[in-house]
Formats: structure tokens, sequence, C-alpha cells
């Protein structure tokens, strides 16, 4: 099977017309990473921000990403469902529970039974860097969604 690619710009072109946003974002995610939050959460909740947003590049990239972290297959087959699968951590539950109130902002605000969630898991540190993540994402999903990445399908996932 081939990929047919829709992208109006693609990622390789963007990294060469917009260097400077890419750094940006790049540096967001450094600081993430050096957060101390753990790279199998913080990948979870950018394939469910992913998915909420309909972004294909960044849900593949992150899938791809969390399968080289060994994240539970399970957790990565059923984190559209997180609430009903009885699999997730209560950390990963608030996680996941803050991602979807922030990336759907627009329809609603976080309620307070979220922040309660929230900051029963997190330390205010953490709360910090965890919607720093998913506002990181969210950006990313506009763009890798609006410019129309082609998804990074590794050839083995294609058959």
């Amino acid at each position: 099977m081939t990929l047919e690619s829709h992208a109006f710009i693609d990622m390789s072109e963007f990294e060469r017309e917009a260097p400077e946003v890419l750094a940006a974002l790049a540096a967001l995610g450094k600081a993430v990473d050096n957060s101390g939050l753990e790279k199998s959460l913080t990948e979870l909740i950018k394939v469910r921000a992913s998915q909420l947003n309909g972004c294909a590049f960044c849900l593949q990239y992150h899938l791809n990403y969390a399968r080289k972290l060994r994240v539970t297959p399970a957790k990565l087959d059923l984190v559209a469902t997180w609430r009903e699968a009885g699999l997730f951590s209560a950390r990963e539950r608030a996680a996941l529970a803050w991602t979807e109130a922030l990336t759907l902002m627009p329809l609603r605000a976080p309620s307070e039974a979220d922040y309660t969630q929230l900051h029963a898991q997190f330390s205010r540190t953490e709360s910090a860097f965890l919607t720093t993540a998913i506002g990181a994402i969210n950006a990313w999903n506009r763009i890798a969604g609006a410019l129309r990445f082609s998804p990074p399908i590794p050839a083995d996932r294609l058959d």
C-alpha cells in the first residue's frame, strides 16, 4: 500500500520555511522533557490531543514515539476511551481529563472538577509543565493539521 500525500506544506518544507517556529516549539518540548514529568504520560496526552484535533501527522508521530518508549499497547489502543477502559492510573486519568479540558476550551471552560482532579495528582509545578505540554501539542496540531503534514507511518504498518 502506498500513502497518498495531501500535504499543503510538508514537515521538511516547514522546517526550511519557518525554522524559528520549529525552534520555539522545540524549546517548549525540551522544557517539558526536562520537567520530570513521565515521558509515557506526556506521550499519552499528545496522542489524545491529536485525536481530538484530528491531526494525522501528530497522532502518528506520537504513536510512533510512544511505542519506542514501550507505552503499554493497550493504553495506546484505548486512550480515546480512557474513561471506560479501566486501564489508566489516577494520574493518567487526571492528565487526560486536563488534556481534554484544555483542548476543548473553545467549547467549554475547564470546570472546578477538572482543577480538583488535576491538583489531586500533580503539584503546581507539574501542573504548569503539563499545561505547557498540552498547549504545545495543540499548537503543533493546528500547524501540522492546517498544513496537512503527511503522517510518518512506518513502512511495516502500511500492510
